[in-house]
């Protein structure tokens, strides 16, 4: 089983947060995303489907997530949880409890940051893995590997070009900006100029477009940053 397979419970009172995390994850491939409003709707759930992870909200009216976690786990329910606090304190409170829960996500937060704690917390729960072959036309790029398989034979990424690449793919089609990929190249901030940023995307271009001189994939969007766009251009 891959990550795509997964079963993932949304459970939050806001519905519209609900329809923002249940499209994100649509988007990057996750096809089987059930959600509840409550904690009664997100129990009758459990009992009729088991879900692989739960994405949980600590505050909601009548039964509280904590309320509905700490009954799962009385009752034998034991699945990974990750628990949406709106408040620090809540989060300490929880940390206090010891209920084992899996992750914890701070309110507000974004929805790429939402993606990776549950991304990471069916790796290392399950021990899955992604179906990380990007094709681009005649290019395939196995993320698994960090090696792209060309026509003409197969190059290997350098690990700068390998971040910069799981960054935009991580974003396909949105613009990721000139800091955001700065920061996830060079975390410390010891980056410097952007020249060093637009050095590994022409030598990540020469290695997964099939002409880098006139890039279809991997796009310059003028005065805001890059991005990924797996269907090339229209």
């Amino acid at each position: 089983m891959v990550l795509s397979d997964c079963r993932i419970l949304l459970v939050d009172d806001e519905k519209q947060i609900l329809e923002i995390n249940k499209k994100l994850l649509s988007e990057n491939g996750f096809n089987n995303v059930l959600y509840a409003l409550n904690g009664e709707e997100a129990d009758k759930i459990m009992e009729k489907e088991q879900a692989d992870l739960v994405v949980l909200d600590i505050m909601m009216p009548g039964v509280s997530g904590l309320s509905l976690y700490e009954s799962w786990k009385k009752r034998g329910i034991n699945i990974p949880v990750i628990f949406l606090s709106a408040r620090d304190e809540e989060t300490s409170r929880l940390k206090g409890l010891g209920l084992g829960a899996d992750d914890y996500v701070t309110k507000p937060y974004t929805p790429e940051e939402l993606l990776l704690r549950i991304k990471a917390v069916l790796r290392r729960t399950y021990h899955l893995t992604e179906n990380t072959v990007v094709e681009l036309g005649t290019v395939r790029v196995d993320l698994s590997s960090g090696i792209v398989k060309r026509p003409d034979g197969e190059v290997e990424l350098t690990a700068k070009e390998f971040q910069l690449f799981s960054k935009l793919y991580d974003n396909q089609g949105k613009i990721v900006s000139l800091n955001a990929l700065m920061d996830t190249l060079w975390p410390d901030g010891s980056y410097g100029l952007e020249n060093s940023l637009i050095v590994h995307v022409r030598r990540l271009r020469e290695k997964v477009e099939e002409d880098p001189s006139k890039p279809e994939y991997l796009q310059t969007v003028r005065g805001l940053g890059y991005r990924l766009n797996i269907r090339g251009r229209k």
